[in-house]
């Protein structure tokens, strides 16, 4: 009768037992240097670039986003623009008109002409309308007898001594200046008085 237990095979001396921790930091080892080369080169190769590219573009974005809304304000500026100075030449051209009634009033007036003539009244009312609808439109007289020379505003024609005034002053409006919401349409043409040569 055969002894049914097989006895395990003897372990030759060369053949050492080794735990499964130290196969698993074994195995953890060679692949870290399998892995490093390959790290070493991804590193010194494309992905910096990629990253340089990236911000490049990226900055590209942030200065095209800036430019475009720039440019939205520069645009919404030029519609209010369009919108608010739209009647500028409108303007320029019913001048002469609006001058023309002034001065027939006031050659009107000169002649004595009585207050309740109706051609009289008929002037004074279609002055009164045309100043009524540029005053809406935002226009303003500019009528600056007695004030000081402003070159901005007023255009000398001459300058006249007058030792009555001050120096520099406006002694005579030749023609009312006009503006539309603060820009000059037309400039006031003036005389100006200067101090007496003897002074």
């Amino acid at each position: 009768m055969t002894n049914s237990k097989e006895t395990p095979p003897e372990r030759s001396e060369d053949q050492t037992e080794v735990a499964p921790g130290e196969i698993q930091d074994l195995e953890d080892s060679v692949a870290q240097e399998l892995l490093d080369p390959v790290i070493d080169e991804a590193a010194s190769g494309p992905l910096p670039d990629i990253q340089a590219e990236a911000d490049k573009f990226r900055d590209l974005a942030l200065r095209a986003e800036a430019e475009m809304q720039n440019l939205r304000k520069r645009a919404e500026r030029d519609v209010q623009n369009a919108h608010k100075f739209g009647v500028e030449r409108l303007i320029q051209n019913l001048l002469p008109v609006l001058d023309s009634l002034e001065k027939a009033i006031e050659t009107s007036l000169q002649a004595e002409t009585p207050e309740d003539d109706p051609q009289l009244e008929g002037l004074k009312l279609c002055f009164k309308l045309f100043t009524d609808v540029f005053e809406k439109e935002g226009v303003q007289m500019v009528d600056p007898l007695g004030q000081a020379f402003d070159p901005n505003v007023h255009e000398a024609l001459s300058m006249i001594e007058n030792p009555d005034m001050e120096p520099n002053s406006v002694m005579v409006v030749i023609q009312k200046g006009y503006r539309l919401h603060e820009r000059l349409v037309r400039p006031a043409m003036v005389i100006v008085s200067k101090s007496p040569a003897g002074a």
